[in-house]
């Protein structure tokens, strides 16, 4: 078989044993959050911690679980068997609902690869239920775990922590087939191909990967091409948060430097390195015009400046749930609205821009999910409405699924029309969720573009602002409050950005 023909077998091959490690890892959960909305990523490494294949899962998990499992190797000695969990932001982790587990894989008694998967729990401790609190600092946010193996006595200390510990214990054991399951299929593949040749082109496709990556980043013209943007603040101040940055080519390579953004604030939007790095890795990737695996190889070409103490880069005991979902949103906003000066026609207006976080729980049950909104125009076609966008790629909780699990009733669930940016092309629509709720609960709400709006492009119109409401009264974007029985809950989505101007003819 011709080299080039082979290299694309196995660039399937290794994305295979990923997408059925996830395909074992949703069928097995317990959570809605896991089961129906499909809030887990999982990947395929080397022995030094190189990724070689992901699933098509969640971009902020993808791009960041890298560091997870390079911290979970310099922690711990591995020896076949061994399963080792964490969720240290500080260790190359997003936030800590996210939990990674880390397998190695041991062939004719070398370790060869490790197998890894990522999944949001439903709560993970901390000052409120579905543990996505407006919070000051980590602490409040749940359960810090290291890098550790998963023995009984983990196991035991984890659940004790949790308000729904049977539920986290079944999560916990999909996780575990999961990477058996990886481990498995990679032995498969080693038997088939020969340990020599597995190895080989896994090293193969990581040089691949880093080809096509160079050859799109030799697209971007030179110059020093910048954009800032800002979160609408942070939960506590009520303060803008800017993030700005700068793009340099040099030859195939990138430099991304976020130089001049906020410096970490004393609410929860504070990001971490991993998340960053993992927002910029995306936007790259979306310029590559070949389906190439996400992998270790992407990456090299691109160098990441974010200043240490900086909201892009925070120190500990920083806040940071909402750097994951809300700061790698808007960093995705900035790096594609520098290229959007670099590269003309290639870049979408902004979508949303946020991930319309709820959680809420109370008397055993605990819940979270993303709410879905606009994407951005781009030249030659409307954006996308209700859909999830850029750095989340969850699926929405079925109304049914939802009803049967939570003590809650979706009042209303449908597309916000109208909420898209005008243009020659519209932005998308964001979508209007109620929850009605049957019982008191404790509810979070984590959101953004309340105040400012996803731009658009080339002449085209803002998307409208999100709103939070509970019983028709207006709520901050980032807001902890309990409920009772009765109560509703609306959440509106932002619309995405137009773009062109909409007298402009189509050239």
């Amino acid at each position: 078989m011709a080299g080039n023909a082979r290299l694309e077998v196995f660039k399937h091959l290794f994305a295979s044993v990923a997408e059925e490690m996830g395909a074992t890892l949703g069928r097995a959960a317990s959570s809605v959050n896991i089961k129906e909305r499909r809030d887990y990523s999982c990947a395929v490494f080397d022995a030094s911690g190189g990724m070689i294949a992901q699933a098509a899962h969640i971009p902020v998990h993808l791009g960041s679980m890298p560091m997870s499992v390079e911290a979970a190797i310099r922690a711990h000695r591995f020896r076949p068997g061994d399963l080792v969990v964490l969720n240290d932001p500080y260790r190359g982790g997003t936030h800590l609902p996210d939990v990674t587990m880390v397998r190695p894989v041991f062939v004719g008694g070398r370790l060869r690869f490790f197998t890894a998967c990522r999944a949001h729990y439903s709560d993970i401790g901390g000052m409120a239920p579905g543990s996505m609190p407006v919070s000051r600092d980590l602490f409040q946010e749940g359960v810090v775990i290291p890098p550790l193996p998963l023995t009984r006595e983990v196991r035991a200390m984890l659940l004790a922590n949790l308000r729904t510990p049977r539920e986290v214990e079944g999560d916990i054991a999909a996780q575990e087939a999961c990477c058996a399951t990886g481990e498995k299929r990679l032995i498969e593949l080693v038997r088939r191909y020969g340990v020599g040749d597995v190895l080989r082109f896994g090293r193969a496709l990581q040089d691949y990967a880093e080809r096509w990556m160079t050859e799109a980043i030799r697209g971007i013209p030179r110059g020093r091409w910048t954009f800032a943007d800002a979160l609408d603040d942070d939960g506590v101040d009520g303060r803008r948060v800017p993030i700005r940055v700068s793009i340099q080519r040099r030859g195939g390579r990138v430099r991304v430097d976020f130089t001049g953004s906020s410096a970490q604030v004393a609410g929860n939007v504070n990001a971490v390195e991993a998340v960053t790095a993992s927002a910029v890795l995306y936007c790259f990737r979306c310029l590559v015009r070949e389906d190439i695996p996400l992998n270790a190889g992407a990456s090299r070409p691109i160098r990441v400046i974010a200043p240490a103490g900086s909201v892009v880069n925070a120190r500990p005991p920083a806040a940071v749930t909402a750097g994951n979902v809300e700061t790698s949103q808007r960093i995705v906003d900035v790096v594609f609205g520098a290229l959007a000066k670099a590269l003309p026609g290639r870049i979408p207006a902004a979508s949303q821009g946020t991930m319309n976080n709820v959680s809420f729980g109370g008397g055993g049950f605990a819940y979270y999910e993303t709410v879905a909104g606009g994407m951005g125009a781009r030249r030659g076609a409307d954006g996308a409405s209700a859909v999830h966008s850029h750095m989340t790629n969850t699926m929405n909780t079925p109304v049914e699924a939802f009803e049967r699990s939570y003590p809650v009733r979706i009042a209303r669930y449908g597309v916000r029309r109208g909420s898209g940016g005008t243009g020659r092309w519209r932005g998308g629509d964001g979508i209007v969720r109620e929850f009605a709720f049957l019982a008191p609960a404790d509810v979070s709400i984590i959101s953004d573009r309340r105040e400012t709006r996803p731009y658009g492009l080339a002449g085209g119109a803002a998307g409208r602002r999100g709103a939070n409401a509970l019983n028709g009264r207006r709520l901050k974007g980032k807001v902890n409050f309990g409920v009772r029985a009765g109560d509703v809950v609306r959440v509106e989505t932002p619309g995405g950005g137009g773009y062109g101007s909409e007298d402009r003819a189509e050239r």
